[in-house]
């Protein structure tokens, strides 16, 4: 396919799964295993769209480095397993290693935890011209510290702002950094991924009995997944309170790798046609000086 018709199809995948009102938002509404509109022998045909949608994301990479006007932000969040690195290395296999910054966030140093709880983010956020992939975020915030109350002890606020309104008081905050990037030229997407409990179990016997995989492996994973109800409650409050026209959610169905992939980059490449990519035009002056400096070089 052309650029545009790999465009064209990028955007009609990319609308069935963003969220960009959370109004009524129920994640039960959306299916893991879902594959639309390919069946599930439909990998080798993903496979070849991925190629496709690797080639066009790489070529608009390079109009927003050298256009040096917008930046595009890209946040992955879900359980364990569900498959974010194996994403992002796919889908971002094409791109320039220059016009992009990959930032992991693990538990917090006590560095982090003396500044507020989205400093360790903030400061990373990218530049004009630049990818930033957030592999977990801020959005830990409210989903982890919310499911594991201990952790939010642990921070150190004082015991007067630690109110039954904290977590709307960090949608909230949330919802109004994010605006304030948008308004400044940084396209935001948050990518949900989506694995069932049942896809999740198989990936972690696979990686235990898997002696390469072992690594891969931690016993606290399995801890967090007996709190699995509970995640999944604060994963639909978090998307229904900050999905937004200009920051939405998208729910990508992770039970099949080849699907995930698909879909981010779908959406990556959609977000990057929305705002007006093209390379830097130079005015009458500086054509007549190139051509100049042209003359100069063939006459050598």
């Amino acid at each position: 396919m052309d650029t545009r018709e790999v465009i064209d199809a990028a955007r009609r995948l990319a609308d069935r799964h963003i969220v960009r009102d959370g109004a009524g938002f129920r994640l039960s509404e959306h299916d893991p295993d879902d594959v639309w509109p390919f069946g599930k022998d439909g990998k080798d045909t993903a496979r070849d769209l991925l190629a496709d949608g690797v080639r066009v994301l790489s070529e608009m990479q390079d109009m927003l480095y050298a256009q040096d006007r917008w930046s595009l932000l890209a946040v992955f969040q879900a359980m364990d397993a569900a498959g974010k690195d194996g994403a992002i290395k796919h889908v971002m296999s094409g791109v320039n290693p220059q016009g992009c910054e990959v930032h992991s966030f693990k538990a917090p140093s006590a560095e982090e935890r003396d500044h507020d709880f989205m400093w360790r983010c903030t400061r990373l956020a990218p530049r004009r011209g630049m990818i930033g992939i957030f592999n977990r975020s801020y959005y830990e915030e409210v989903l982890v510290v919310r499911v594991r109350p201990e952790i939010l002890r642990g921070q150190q606020l004082p015991r007067e702002l630690v109110t039954d309104a904290i977590w709307e008081e960090r949608f909230q905050d949330i919802c109004k950094y994010e605006r304030y990037l948008s308004r400044n030229g940084t396209v935001i997407r948050k990518f949900f991924l989506h694995v069932s409990k049942e896809e999740q179990r198989r990936r972690f016997l696979a990686r235990i009995d898997d002696p390469s995989k072992n690594w891969k492996f931690s016993e606290g994973d399995v801890a967090e997944r007996a709190h699995w109800d509970e995640y999944m409650r604060a994963y639909e409050d978090a998307i229904r309170k900050t999905s937004s026209e200009h920051a939405p959610w998208v729910v990508v169905p992770a039970d099949n790798k080849w699907y995930t992939r698909l879909v981010v980059a779908a959406v990556m490449i959609d977000a990057l046609a929305s705002v007006d990519l093209h390379y830097p035009e130079l005015d009458e002056a500086a054509r007549a000086r190139l051509a100049e400096t042209r003359a100069r070089l063939v006459a050598e």
